[in-house]
């Protein structure tokens, strides 16, 4: 059996962990990050870090109370995956361990938080949830290096971004999305999809490649956009984006030679899904 911590006191014999850090409900592409960290883990000469992956449903990050109360908690199959692995320990903490009194303040949020008009305008709260417990869980572990997905494009941004604003110490690693065999992107919220919905959601993957062969921001927009449409798919946003500031562009190939990411959050049903692609 693999090891469940609970409180921060566990931890501190793991300090300088390579850290995964998740809400749960684990699937192919968390286990990526996962058996990713361990092989980093088995590279490293000398002293060998463990492979820490937290399981918190962080409730400061939900827009919505009833998709924080839906948010599928799996923890005895989640700790099984992390075994089979390579993962070393499970930090699942309760909402109290995590938000002692005084302990998680919200840092200062950075530009690419506030500033590109995309999730940080449809979710708004999301970005300082998210920097607040990912300081918070930075704080408890003291890892060498946390994993994140590349799914999540502008929350990788924001953690970069925090992490290095705040001098945290943290190498951030990248793991590209892991896909389904027909391009949807893994995520824990497919399971809800309907075999129908699930059908039409691969529009989020055809619309991307539509985009990435258009030659300019505008063609590339209006590209996804008729894809997601298509295929049934409100469209929240479909954009082409500076691939780290997410500020708006006026052309792929800009002097600064800046490379571009194209981001999509649309509807299927009553489920979001967003995706993104390198340009």
């Amino acid at each position: 059996m693999i090891p469940i911590l609970r409180t921060e006191s566990e931890l501190r014999p793991l300090a300088s962990a390579i850290f995964v850090p998740t809400m749960g409900a684990l699937h192919a592409g968390h286990m990526a990050l996962v058996r990713e960290a361990a092989r980093l883990r088995d590279a490293r000469p000398g002293a060998r870090a463990a492979v820490v992956v937290s399981i918190f449903v962080n409730p400061t990050q939900f827009n919505d109370p009833k998709d924080l109360e839906r948010y599928p908690r799996t923890l005895e199959a989640d700790a099984d995956a992390c075994l089979s692995s390579g993962a070393d320990a499970i930090f699942a903490p309760t909402v109290d361990e995590v938000y002692a009194q005084g302990a998680a303040a919200v840092p200062p949020l950075p530009d690419v938080a506030t500033r590109p008009g995309l999730e940080d305008a449809l979710r708004p709260g999301h970005f300082a949830g998210v920097c607040q417990v990912v300081k918070r869980l930075f704080e408890m572990l003291r890892p060498s290096s946390a994993l994140f997905g590349e799914k999540d494009w502008q929350q990788l941004q924001v953690i970069r971004a925090m992490t290095r604003e705040q001098h945290l110490n943290v190498q951030i690693i990248a793991h590209p999305t892991i896909r389904e065999p027909d391009g949807l992107a893994m995520s824990s919220r497919n399971v809800f999809l309907s075999p129908l919905e699930r059908s039409r959601a691969i529009g989020v993957y055809m619309a991307l490649r539509a985009g990435a062969a258009e030659a300019t921001p505008e063609a590339s927009e209006a590209a996804m956009s008729a894809v997601l449409t298509d295929h049934g798919m409100p469209v929240e946003y479909a954009v082409a984006r500076d691939a780290e500031t997410l500020e708006q562009i006026s052309r792929f190939d800009a002097p600064h030679g800046r490379p571009a990411r194209l981001l999509i959050a649309a509807r299927m049903g009553r489920i979001r899904l967003i995706d993104n692609m390198a340009r």
